[in-house]
């Protein structure tokens, strides 16, 4: 199946809904979240689809047919200048584990490297330790810990930094 996927940048037409999905299901099945949480990613990403056309911010989706099937943004106006902010990184429960994930980070990584950012951050919260294995692997390290409750539910947010 990796052969068949393909990693696609810019907009496709249902990024919103489908990216809005993918998270939905994984995060209501594997960490309780619901309707606040699908807000926020839905809020989220409408609005940085608006802010697209700025040639720091930069979107990948994972492709089988027309199928979208993971996703990663960078999101290069938000957090300030020289730092990239990693975001909406998700991939089909289908499919995890051969490699997407990878692919769509690498692609995310040398887009943030060939715009000369000085800096990735991205938000996430513990006990995801597969995608934390992956972006350990890729250079971020953990830089900051604590509570937080802005997906409906508190969890142990934590902040990885890519120099």
């Amino acid at each position: 199946m990796l052969s068949e996927t393909r990693v696609v940048a810019g907009y496709q037409t249902g990024q919103i809904a489908r990216i809005t999905q993918l998270h939905a299901h994984f995060y209501a099945r594997n960490s309780g979240f619901g309707q606040p949480f699908e807000s926020v990613v839905a809020r989220g990403l409408a609005e940085f689809y608006d802010r697209l056309g700025h040639p720091k911010n930069q979107i990948w989706v994972a492709m089988q047919g027309n199928q979208i099937v993971g996703s990663v943004a960078i999101d290069g106006e938000d957090l300030g200048e020289g730092i990239a902010h990693l975001r909406w990184f998700i991939v089909d429960d289908r499919i995890r584990g051969r490699g997407i994930g990878r692919k769509l980070l690498t692609s995310a990584l040398e887009f943030v490297d060939a715009q000369g950012f000085t800096e990735s951050h991205l938000w996430t919260f513990s006990g995801l330790n597969a995608a934390r294995h992956l972006y350990e692997s890729c250079g971020f390290d953990l830089a900051e810990e604590r509570p937080g409750a802005q997906w409906g539910k508190e969890v142990q947010e934590q902040r990885f930094v890519r120099r």
